[in-house]
């Protein structure tokens, strides 16, 4: 029996402790759960999910599809409505979640539902009344239909959308909806900002970890059905029998989430291999090999997706080494996969050797000529913008250009030139800009109609996304960078979401449904990509990024060999003004845009603003829209980069306590270090534009504290995801 004295000592501390519990913060997370977190619902929310998911009917056919979506059924409505989904249970024991095809589930076969314009990946979700009881049932024609709904309902859940009165059909817009790793057989990562690479090719085939099944569970939320494992610079012994072996193993992982895995293919790998003394397309002896290659991946992977190929750019081989054509590469290795259902897909981001005119025009000059010479399992897989995933650029004459072939676009999710994994910069309206914008070329004709098969009917399309996935704890190097992750497939899937809704969505699953949170973080990540522009490279500027690592600004290199891997290359400042003059008078590049949209660029007072140094060399005191001279205007713009940041900083202050300490002290760091470095972009392009500008500050923005000698002796090293040493030459990807 206790003492008095304890006793009251006793109730004290434990009403501490309940005072403490009351205040203390959500639960330390590391991001690992990506936007799958599944914590429990507050107790209204779990009184009206739990009545419309109380029990869960499984399919009476199994697969390991249908099994993925079982256990994420189960787990998630676990986790959301805290308590455990009993499997089998009869409908009219109360609301139930019914899910299977037709040929798998007796219940779904007895609805008699209109499945036919779902394909086989499609989904429906519908609310309907089973033996005088509530249900919902998630449908398709083939079981990876089935587990992306049951994501697509988890969501739902997820976000505190209604689930009643549910009537829900979705189809991916697009049919290859692909991640490009640029991962090394080494564990290195080429512009990676989050750690090594998850793919351990040392340990396969033996060992395939439970981060390879994790990730395939992301990737099938968000419809995501590829992954290219390698890197897009090649190495032939991913071609060998023992990688080969290894590559099956991590298939056999991938696969019973709808993902296929793809390989890059070296354009010389008969010859590196030792298997013939040339890489010649046309030779009889170098078809023969690559066929036989072909049959030999395919009897380890049999639904092997294909191959990505980067050839004859910044020294990778190709066909033109041999004076063949991009379309000969390319159709020997789809005549080697056709049997099979593969794909070729091959980048237009080339350039080599010397450039006569404008990088802006390479990838046009090479591949317009051939269009309607590829195989029909062949698609040229073109980046967003011409030059190389800039914070903005316009979109590339390549869409619309070719009728006849095939083109997928490319993004990088990884944030190369954006300030790699601390600077927030939330990339779906920069991707939805590109996709939204007109390409003139027929009525209606988007980029993102080109791509989909709607303005020219290609019988192959797809979408590729350069992937930012590491071994980091939470993938990304940045919280906030899982966002972009996200964002992709959900665009992949469906182009025609707005950025807005997406970015709502994520927030809402990866860290609570709190208005008081994401509100603000919703404007936060909405305005995050415009105030890197600004900061990095406004009013059309590009390529301003150090040399190598493209980290921080360098906007005076010049001494690189090759005019192109140079920033001054670029943006062109003299006395006179600034900007590349793309229209007639200098590389001409608008000639390669439909009339309608060649002449707008052509007309400096018809370019928009935003791309206004893209396409024309501007006087310093040409008046803008803001009554401003040029100069002027690009010190506001520059500043205004700062000053959006420091807004973020201050609306993420104001958000404390609202979730975990461990996610939001990550998040706080971050946004200081990219304060820190927008104003470091701010003041050494400032610094060194106003040595031609030769013009005053205008009243109230102050000078760079420091002269340009001093921004230009900051040296960067060991940055993450450099190719190699800091002082090598510009390489893209």
């Amino acid at each position: 029996m206790l003492s008095g004295r304890t006793s009251v000592r006793t109730a004290i501390l434990l009403a501490l402790a309940a005072l403490l519990l009351a205040v203390a913060p959500a639960r330390a997370e590391d991001g690992y759960d990506l936007w799958l977190r599944y914590r429990p619902l507050e107790a209204p929310a779990q009184r009206v999910y739990r009545a419309s998911a109380a029990e869960l009917v499984a399919p009476a056919q199994r697969s390991p599809t249908l099994e993925a979506a079982r256990a994420e059924l189960e787990r998630g409505l676990s986790g959301l409505l805290d308590r455990s989904v009993r499997e089998g249970a009869n409908v009219s024991q109360g609301g139930a979640i019914v899910f299977g095809t037709p040929t798998s589930s007796p219940a779904i076969a007895a609805l008699n539902l209109d499945l036919s314009t779902l394909g086989n990946e499609g989904y429906l979700i519908r609310s309907v009344r089973i033996g005088g009881r509530r249900a919902t049932i998630i449908a398709a024609n083939a079981d990876i239909g089935v587990l992306y709904g049951a994501f697509a309902y988890l969501r739902l859940v997820q976000t505190r959308a209604s689930v009643a009165d549910l009537d829900i059909a979705s189809t991916p817009r697009v049919q290859r909806r692909i991640l490009n790793h640029w991962d090394n057989l080494d564990g290195t990562m080429e512009r990676g900002y989050s750690g090594h690479s998850i793919f351990d090719w040392h340990r396969y085939p033996d060992w395939v970890d439970q981060r390879i099944t994790d990730y395939a569970r992301a990737n099938a939320s968000i419809g995501i059905n590829g992954a290219v494992v390698t890197n897009v610079a090649a190495s032939a012994i991913s071609l060998t029998p023992e990688f080969i072996a290894k590559a099956a193993a991590l298939a056999d992982r991938l696969r019973p989430y709808g993902i296929r895995l793809y390989l890059t293919a070296r354009f010389s790998a008969p010859l590196e291999l030792g298997a013939v003394d040339t890489a010649d397309p046309l030779d009889p002896r170098v078809r023969a090999w690559w066929k036989a290659k072909a049959d030999e991946i395919y009897r380890a992977i049999p639904d092997f997706g294909g191959f990505l190929v980067k050839a004859n750019s910044e020294g990778q081989p190709g066909p033109q080494d041999y004076r063949r054509t991009h379309a000969d590469g390319a159709n020997m290795m789809a005549e080697a996969l056709a049997p099979h259902g593969g794909i070729v897909m091959w980048r237009a981001f080339v350039y080599q050797a010397e450039n006569r005119r404008d990088r802006h025009m390479q990838a046009y000059d090479e591949f317009v000529p051939l269009d309607g010479r590829f195989l029909p399992n062949v698609t040229v897989q073109v980046k967003n913008g011409a030059i190389d995933f800039q914070p903005r650029e316009p979109f590339h004459p390549l869409f619309g250009a070719l009728p006849k072939t095939p083109t997928m676009i490319e993004f990088q999710i990884t944030k190369e030139y954006l300030g790699l994994a601390t600077n927030m910069a939330f990339l779906a309206p920069m991707w939805e800009e590109a996709l939204d914008t007109d390409t003139r070329v027929a009525d209606n004709a988007t980029v993102a109609r080109v791509v989909d098969g709607s303005v020219f009917p290609y019988a192959l399309t797809g979408m590729a996304g350069v992937a930012n996935v590491g071994t980091d704890r939470n993938w990304s190097g940045s919280h906030f960078d899982q966002a972009n992750w996200y964002a992709f497939g959900r665009l992949a899937w469906d182009h025609d979401l707005a950025s807005r809704a997406i970015a709502e969505e994520w927030a809402r699953m990866t860290f609570t449904n709190d208005p008081a949170f994401i509100t603000p973080v919703v404007g936060m990540m909405m305005g995050s990509r415009e105030a890197v522009v600004n900061y990095m490279t406004p009013l059309g500027l590009g390529h301003l990024m150090a040399t190598g690592h493209h980290y921080g600004p360098g906007p005076w290199v010049s001494e690189l060999a090759r005019p192109e891997w140079n920033p001054v290359y670029y943006h062109r400042a003299d006395r006179a003004g600034i900007g590349f003059d793309r229209t007639a008078t200098g590389s001409n590049a608008v000639s390669q845009y439909a009339p309608p949209v060649a002449a707008e660029y052509r007309d400096i007072a018809r370019t928009p603003e935003k791309v206004l140094l893209w396409f024309h060399h501007v006087p310093w005191d040409r008046r803008m829209a803001s009554g401003r001279t040029l100069w002027d205007e690009l010190v506001v713009k520059y500043s205004q980069g700062v000053s959006d940041v420091a807004a973020m900083r201050a609306t993420w202050t104001g958000l404390r306590g609202r979730i975990d300490d461990a996610r939001y002290e990550q998040v706080a760091t971050f946004l200081a270090i990219q304060e820190r470095e927008a104003q470091w972009w701010r003041d050494a392009c400032l610094a060194y534009f106003q040595t031609f500008a030769q013009r005053p500050y205008p009243d109230g923005y102050a000078p760079p504290p420091h002269p340009v000698e001093y921004y230009k002796a900051i040296r960067s090293r060991f940055v993450p995801g450099d190719p190699g040493d800091t002082a090598a030459p510009f390489r893209g990807g």
